[in-house]
């Protein structure tokens, strides 16, 4: 039997290297909005509705942060890095400067046909195909998003009359490994679409005991046929309606429940 490395989990809660940023405008907001929409962001702050305050770095560059307002809260934003490693590590700098309570906005690839472009997908377990998730937690096959943003989420869009589903996710680290068999398998096993980080997001949160959730548009269709683009990327009005769907939802969240008080 194959002895392999990335199943060696060590529950040791301390490691060599711990995040250490630190945020320089007083007291970090709680509540955090994750958007995966470079050109959203780009717009919004163009044009003034979000401001840049902070950066988390690397060696891709500067990542702003931002700071939204909404009913009275102010919230941060962000990208959060493309691929499981990044985002986990992006994670991990935000929850050490003092936030909680997250939600992800993106988009999926679709692995079945009865989700058509754009809708609405709330991810609510992702199955663990990636290898970060599992330096946080033990082996398994997924991981699930904190039911209280999930919940949060869901009532924003009830209230909005936006149409979803709530959805389990492929997360892969191979987006060019994503074969017929394989597609297959992981729609047996409950799955309509794909995607990069949300098991590992998921893992930090519950190793870090904070809250995070996800909401997503479905993109591209990943089926037997063949690819179809569908223009998964060149549709700004959704992409933008997202975002702020995920704001109302990061606000809605309750505080005082969650994995973060659950220590």
């Amino acid at each position: 039997m194959i002895s392999a490395p990335i199943l060696e989990f060590d529950n040791d809660q301390r490691a060599i290297l711990e995040p250490r940023q630190r945020w320089t405008e007083g007291e970090a907001p709680r509540k955090t909005v994750l958007c995966f929409f470079q050109d959203v962001l780009q717009h919004l702050a163009n044009e003034g509705k979000i401001k840049p305050v902070h950066a988390l770095n690397s060696e891709i560059g500067a990542n702003p942060i931002y700071l939204v307002e909404w009913e009275g809260q102010t919230l941060a934003v962000t990208h959060p890095g493309v691929g499981a490693p990044l985002a986990a590590g992006f994670l991990e700098e935000l929850i050490s400067m003092g936030m909680q309570q997250f939600v992800v906005c993106g988009g999926c690839g679709v692995l079945v046909h009865e989700i058509a472009s754009e809708h609405v997908v709330v991810v609510a377990e992702a199955v663990r195909d990636e290898g970060t998730s599992y330096h946080y937690l033990p082996a398994a096959r997924s991981v699930s998003a904190a039911p209280v943003v999930t919940s949060a989420i869901e009532g924003v869009l009830q209230s909005r009359e936006v149409p979803y589903v709530i959805g389990k996710s492929w997360t892969t680290d191979a987006l060019y490994r994503e074969t017929e068999r394989k597609r297959a398998a992981r729609v047996a096993e409950g799955c309509s679409v794909v995607e990069m980080e949300a098991a590992a997001l998921f893992a930090v949160a519950q190793f870090r005991r904070v809250d995070i959730g996800q909401v997503v548009y479905a993109g591209d269709l990943v089926v037997p046929e063949g690819w179809d683009r569908r223009g998964w990327n060149e549709r700004f009005p959704v992409r933008e309606m997202l975002f702020w769907l995920a704001v109302e939802g990061c606000a809605a969240i309750p505080a005082g429940i969650g994995y973060n008080r659950a220590r």
